[in-house]
């Protein structure tokens, strides 16, 4: 939850006038406090921290929800089931990199909750060719961050900067949220 990906985008959401929470899973807590690696929580784990933070946060009717990979993925399996407001995933791990044939999208095809998918065009987690061939909600909107990688960091060669492509993801979700108000 304090990646420098994850402050510079909640700090920049925050200064719109957004109210900003986040939270850690388990495992994260516990490498952390031990300074060891160690494998992500169980699927249930993962999905009641989601449904205990929800709660925490007051309940689901104000809240959009949503994070970065694995957090954003999770985020998107509770989102139905708790009735957010919204969804919102930054760097969708649409499979496995190197492994396109492992797809995680089942759940997508049929998402009720509006979802905005913030995705780099390179993601190794799943590129624009790659995701313009799945079945997804029409609830999802994707949009893509030029040239940018599973944190939207840029070539030096695309001209762009990780600065610039962070900037945009921002404004994107801050659009987003304005019109789920």
């Amino acid at each position: 939850m304090d990646s420098p990906f994850m402050r510079i985008v909640a700090e920049g959401v925050a200064a719109s006038g957004i109210r900003v929470a986040r939270f850690e899973f388990p495992y994260m807590r516990r490498r952390r406090e031990t300074g060891r690696r160690g494998a992500p929580d169980a699927p249930a784990v993962l999905l009641q921290s989601w449904r205990e933070a929800i709660a925490e946060l007051g309940g689901p009717d104000r809240l959009v929800i949503g994070g970065k990979s694995m957090g954003g993925r999770i985020a998107s399996m509770v989102a139905d089931e708790a009735a957010v407001r919204g969804l919102i995933c930054l760097g969708y791990p649409f499979h496995p990199p190197g492994d396109p044939t492992k797809t995680r999208t089942k759940h997508l095809q049929t998402l009720t909750t509006p979802a905005l998918i913030v995705q780099g065009e390179r993601d190794s987690f799943g590129g624009r060719e790659e995701v313009a061939r799945y079945k997804l909600s029409r609830e999802i909107r994707m949009e893509w961050i030029g040239d940018g990688d599973h944190s939207f960091k840029p070539r030096r060669s695309s001209g762009r900067t990780e600065a610039e492509n962070l900037r945009e993801a921002i404004e994107l979700v801050v659009s987003f949220v304005r019109r789920r108000d």
